[in-house]
């Protein structure tokens, strides 16, 4: 008797937690479209699932922290009756896999990205007590080929109308939120010093035009109408294809569909934004004028370092760029603070950069080292205290910086499109899902989630905006 018969008649029962990023999103989703494919039940709450599935992130010391704490929580669960076992997949299971095994005696099981396609018997083996072999890390940039030569269908895949392999979408949405993630590419090619995720992630390798088109599809089908384009440097995407211009072709055939009114893309590489990108953005229709640039410092030599291009003049003048062709759009940025060798000035190089770049929204990171990268075998580490004391004052800068940023919004008008009902708040075209602020609708109506509501920004809370409708 198969197991998919099994199933049929004793439906059991899986909840999927998910950490870090957009891109863990899209996996889970991807895995609860197996799942449900072969009979399984998927349950929000973990206490009432036969196993959970933790989706871990790998990439800062907090979002590990993060993920051993959820596999400990899930492990608490199992005297309730129901739970019968834990499961450990995603980046940090695949990054460390038998060390986490070692060292996290809880997780009945701690599966790779391999594991992914036959996750159903998987999980069947797991709760009927067998044994799954535990993933064993490897360099997944030699599993693929880098050069887009080496890429035999690239030609037949890069065309937006050429036939989809799949058929059918493998995916099902986790939440009823109006925006959801879409994965365009898998991996990274770049060789930045202090990142781990092309060891684990493998090598950038771009999905087909068809898949994204007919997956942005399905999900209008199901609720959503902003798609937030999401990957390792979505800048990237096509070169393995051997057409870099493959995004620009692909965005008037997203923006068609009907029911998708927001297109959104995240994780560009400032060295890889070309003219005909940025004029994409701008101007193809319900394309948001949203850039989240990459720059992680300002000093060029410490960029160097880093294995990156630019420095703070040259990331200026793409800002200026940008706000040429659309004064209102939305710019944010990740900065790392205390890499091997920044000196006070190069520190000091950051902060002028930072208060002339006028962002809208601004993550700091303190360094730390991390396995499989070159930063961790660099000399002249900074202090963990001054790594400490300089995030700290940064911080403290970037709060005014993007508070004044939202101020200068004062009487902008803006379409926020509604995610909390009961709080009346939603985001605005130029703030990204989770990190970039919202914006709180004063009106004499309710407004329910999904719809889109222009007003005018009245006020400020920190980066958060007030808008009256009027």
């Amino acid at each position: 008797m198969s197991s998919q018969t099994i199933n049929q008649k004793t439906p059991r029962t899986v909840a999927l937690v998910t950490l870090g990023c957009a891109r863990n999103e899209t996996d889970s989703e991807e895995l609860a479209g197996r799942l449900a494919a072969d009979g399984w039940v998927l349950v929000s709450d973990p206490a009432k699932a036969e196993i959970a599935v933790i989706n871990t992130c790998g990439f800062i010391e907090s979002a590990k922290k993060d993920s051993v704490d959820a596999l400990l929580e899930a492990h608490s669960l199992k005297g309730n009756g129901v739970t019968k076992a834990v499961v450990a997949v995603g980046c940090m299971a695949e990054r460390y896999g038998n060390e986490l095994a070692s060292a996290l005696p809880e997780a009945d099981a701690i599966l790779g990205f391999d594991d992914y396609q036959d996750i159903s018997a998987r999980l069947s083996t797991i709760i009927d007590g067998g044994k799954i072999k535990t993933h064993t890390p490897k360099d997944r940039r030699t599993l693929l080929p880098i050069a887009p030569a080496d890429r035999a269908d690239k030609k037949a895949a890069a065309q937006i109308d050429s036939p989809s392999p799949l058929g059918t979408v493998l995916r099902k949405r986790l939440d009823n939120a109006p925006i959801a993630p879409l994965k365009i590419a898998s991996g990274c090619d770049r060789r930045c010093s202090f990142c781990a995720i092309p060891y684990f992630r493998g090598s950038f390798v771009s999905r087909r035009p068809t898949e994204i088109i007919e997956e942005a599809k399905w999900l209008a089908d199901n609720g959503v109408s902003e798609i937030y384009l999401v990957s390792e440097n979505t800048t990237s995407y096509g070169k393995d294809f051997g057409d870099l211009k493959l995004m620009e072709k692909m965005l008037p055939d997203l923006s068609k569909i009907d029911g998708i009114k927001r297109i959104r893309l995240s994780y560009l590489q400032p060295a890889e934004v070309r003219p005909s990108l940025l004029q994409a953005i701008v101007s193809v229709d319900k394309v948001v004028p949203y850039f989240d640039l990459s720059f992680q410092h300002a000093n060029g030599d410490l960029l160097r370092s880093m294995r990156r291009f630019g420095d703070g003049e040259k990331f200026l003048h793409l800002i200026t760029q940008i706000r040429a062709l659309n004064p209102e759009a939305g710019i944010r940025s990740n900065f790392i603070v205390g890499f091997p060798g920044e000196s006070d000035a190069q520190f000091m190089d950051l902060i002028e950069f930072l208060t002339q770049a006028q962002l809208d929204a601004i993550g700091v990171f303190g360094y730390s080292d991390e396995d499989k990268t070159e930063g961790k075998t660099l000399e002249n580490k900074v202090a963990p205290e001054l790594i400490t004391e300089r995030v700290n004052e940064l911080s403290t800068l970037v709060d005014e910086l993007i508070t004044q940023r939202a101020e200068a919004r004062i009487g902008q008008k803006v379409s926020v499109l509604i995610e909390d009902e009961a709080e009346q708040e939603g985001r605005a075209e130029h703030q990204g899902p989770d990190v970039d602020g919202s914006t709180f609708i004063k009106s004499r109506n309710k407004y329910r989630v999904g719809e889109y509501v222009d007003a005018v920004v009245s006020d400020v809370l920190g980066v958060d905006l007030i808008a009256q409708v009027l």
